[in-house]
């Protein structure tokens, strides 16, 4: 069997959860959403490695070095959805399948939120979640590289 590895990507400003506005973001770490992640890859039988950065050109770099390793990604880009043309370049040249994640239903807050430059080169969106958000992503991904490996 082939084991695929996922990269996790989470993006500025969720090094803060479980204390930045936890009614809207929830009371979970993100420290407690990786450690859930890992227990479910685990009985997906896949790899996960994590990585956050609050800057635009460390989330780019940790895309492309991906490419060295991962078989697709799961990526919350917090704010940089609605603002980041060159995290969606990077996403585009790096060729692997992502999906967008957001633990909140980006479509429910503020007029900005709407729009994604990053969801239309995604095989997809999860939003409004919680923490489960991440997990379907997982489930999703672990599934699609399990069909495309047989």
């Amino acid at each position: 069997m082939i084991m695929h590895t996922i990269l996790v990507l989470h993006g500025p400003n969720l090094n803060l959860l479980g204390t930045r506005e936890p009614e809207v973001y929830g009371t979970l770490t993100l420290t407690d959403i990786d450690a859930r992640l890992h227990e479910l890859a685990r009985r997906l039988g896949v790899e996960v490695r994590s990585v956050q950065a609050n800057g635009e050109g460390a989330l780019i770099d940790a895309l492309h070095e991906a490419r060295e390793w991962a078989s697709g990604v799961i990526f919350n880009p917090g704010g940089y959805t609605h603002t980041s043309v060159a995290l969606r370049d990077a996403i585009t040249a790096v060729g692997l399948p992502v999906l967008e994640v957001h633990l909140s239903n980006v479509q429910a807050r503020e007029p900005f939120r709407h729009h994604s430059y990053i969801a239309p080169v995604c095989v997809g969106s999860i939003s409004g979640l919680g923490w489960r958000s991440y997990t379907l992503a997982l489930t999703y991904l672990a599934e699609k590289l399990s069909e495309r490996a047989t």
